[in-house]
């Protein structure tokens, strides 16, 4: 096996001139042999730099996601259209993440969402979704995979926690930690999806070749349905210093239609908030859900509102920030959140 490993090193690893790029089948059975152990530790490292310095394709990409659908967890389906939210598996370090918000506003009008990650990981140790969560109350870490389909089915969220669900995954962060750059494995993250259903892919990309490759990949797995955000820090966040510049599938596959959003035409002052520390983030966020006026609620409104018109709740760009507002202002948001602490607790 560790010399069927090497002609995957020796193919991408060759230099600008006679390197070639992998089949799909061929990242398939790489990324499986790295995630199952089966190329030394020695390999793994090689491959993982080496490709990350010729840049992926889609076609590797799709290979990889291959692996990961054979291996990873799964949520099984549900009636309700699902949602899964891609964001960077190493964390905010810069801006206030919002799409926990985002998440809790699209499950109470009826929309589901899948979200998935980690503990702080390399290369930026960033602020993790999981931690947010737990600031929140709301603490997904001890649940079995069984429970949290039982969660996702009676809220309309759901959270895999790869540390727990997907050890596997966790064993390959410690190659990212002593490489100190992301390996192409981090960018498929981005629009994995641990759902046996249909699923609307939403995934941020910071570099533009980063989202022709997205689109190529999931054509390959034949996906409908996705949308492309170039947002804060690489997430799935739409930022407000900027027009938002978004790309959205089409009835076309090999077309991306491209929406541009700039804040100010919608009340917005284009300033992005600062993350600060966790727990000013959270009493943020607390302050958002109890109808108080900050900052971090011009955001969330900017975000709910273009999520709520693009999962199809509203029927446009302003009708959803109002729904957004209305959502936040009845309190029905917090009743979502606290529905997930009760059931949480009972599990």
């Amino acid at each position: 096996m560790t010399n069927k490993f090497k002609e995957f090193i020796q193919k991408i690893g060759s230099g600008n001139h006679t390197s070639e790029n992998l089949t799909r089948a061929e990242a398939a059975t790489g990324t499986k042999m790295m995630l199952l152990g089966e190329a030394t530790p020695a390999q793994i490292g090689a491959f993982l730099i080496a490709h990350r310095i010729k840049r992926p394709t889609g076609e590797e990409l799709a290979g990889m996601l291959d692996s990961y659908d054979e291996l990873g967890p799964k949520l099984s389906p549900i009636a309700q259209p699902v949602i899964v939210l891609g964001v960077p598996y190493d964390g905010r370090t810069r801006t206030a993440p919002i799409n926990i918000i985002t998440a809790l506003l699209l499950a109470a009008a009826g929309q589901a969402v899948i979200m998935h990650g980690g503990n702080r990981l390399p290369t930026k140790y960033g602020l993790p979704l999981i931690e947010i969560w737990q600031g929140l109350g709301i603490n997904w870490t001890s649940l079995s995979l069984e429970q949290t389909q039982q969660v996702f089915e009676e809220t309309g969220i759901g959270f895999i926690y790869t540390t727990k669900h997907f050890p596997l995954n966790e064993t390959l962060w410690e190659y990212r930690e002593q490489l100190g750059k992301r390996p192409p494995l981090a960018t498929m993250e981005l629009i994995w999806c641990p759902y046996a259903g249909d699923a609307h892919i939403i995934a941020g990309f910071v570099h533009p070749p980063t989202e022709i490759m997205f689109q190529v990949a999931l054509g390959l797995r034949e996906v409908k349905k996705y949308t492309f955000i170039k947002g804060l820090e690489g997430s799935c966040d739409l930022p407000r210093d900027r027009t938002a510049i978004i790309g959205l599938s089409s009835s076309k596959p090999e077309t991306l239609t491209r929406l541009q959003l700039p804040p100010r035409e919608y009340g917005f002052t284009t300033k992005n908030v600062p993350l600060t520390t966790t727990e000013e983030l959270i009493t943020d966020m607390q302050g958002i859900l109890t109808g108080k006026a900050n900052e971090l609620r011009q955001t969330a409104l900017w975000n709910g509102g273009f999520y709520l018109w693009r999962s199809g709740v509203c029927s446009d760009m302003q009708a959803g920030i109002d729904k957004a507002t209305e959502l936040i202002n009845s309190g029905v948001l917090a009743a979502k959140l606290q529905q997930l602490d009760n059931l949480l607790q009972r599990l």
